[in-house]
């Protein structure tokens, strides 16, 4: 089944260039240039996820966000918006967004964040996940292990949590942005190369000794998980 997207945007070069990707991903795209427009879809609560720009005719976005949750609309929402600086981002996130996406943003974060809200809006009132693999590298959530080939691999805490998350998103592509926030809880780049280097201590130890390496790095846009071919 396609899941179904709200795009509220009313810049038609950015609508056309998100809705394209997301069509050509499956999904069935509703298009509203204005926020009384976007609202007025948003309370039909068909919707799986709704990507809302925050400067908008109308009614701007905070506005149709604030409107959504008093209705008790518990839709995902992605704020797509200009406003960057970390006061923007906590006044959408507080507000009752789920996510905030900045512009200029690459097409393969966004297609990224709204597969993973999605996920876990269908994954709410059921039994929590205790296992994740990738072929056959397994982690153990409540242990806290995790073996390849049935072969232990000690992992430091940022380690494991690093894996983790590149196994909660497993054949994707995972960017430094998504990293920062959903590993170390960054919400700017500290210009360092502390990704880099975590992510080649964990090549080493779980693709070392392995005729296929599972983690790749997808050049100028970030990190992959899953085999080649």
């Amino acid at each position: 089944m396609s899941h179904k997207i709200l795009l509220v945007e009313d810049d038609a070069t950015t609508a056309d260039f998100v809705a394209t990707g997301l069509t050509e991903h499956g999904f069935v795209v509703d298009r509203a240039d204005n926020g009384r427009d976007g609202l007025f879809h948003a309370t039909d609560g068909s919707y799986d996820c709704v990507i809302l720009d925050r400067m908008l005719p109308g009614m701007d976005g905070m506005a149709v966000l604030g409107a959504m949750r008093a209705a008790g609309i518990e839709t995902p929402v992605i704020i797509l918006s200009a406003m960057g600086s970390a006061e923007d981002r906590v006044k959408g996130l507080e507000s009752g967004s789920d996510d905030y996406l900045t512009k200029p943003f690459a097409f393969a974060e966004l297609l990224a964040r709204i597969r993973l809200l999605i996920r876990h809006a269908q994954g709410r009132g059921a039994a929590p996940e205790t296992r994740l693999a990738c072929d056959d590298l397994e982690m153990d959530l409540l242990s806290r292990k995790v073996r390849r080939r049935g072969q232990a691999i000690d992992l430091q805490p940022r380690e494991f949590r690093l894996l983790e998350f590149l196994l909660r998103h497993v054949d994707q592509v995972v960017t430094r942005t998504m990293l920062l926030e959903g590993v170390w809880d960054y919400h700017f780049d500290p210009g360092t190369n502390v990704i880099d280097v975590h992510v080649s201590r964990l090549r080493k130890k779980i693709d070392e000794g392995h005729a296929r390496p599972l983690l790749h790095t997808v050049r100028g846009s970030g990190y992959r998980l899953g085999f080649d071919g």
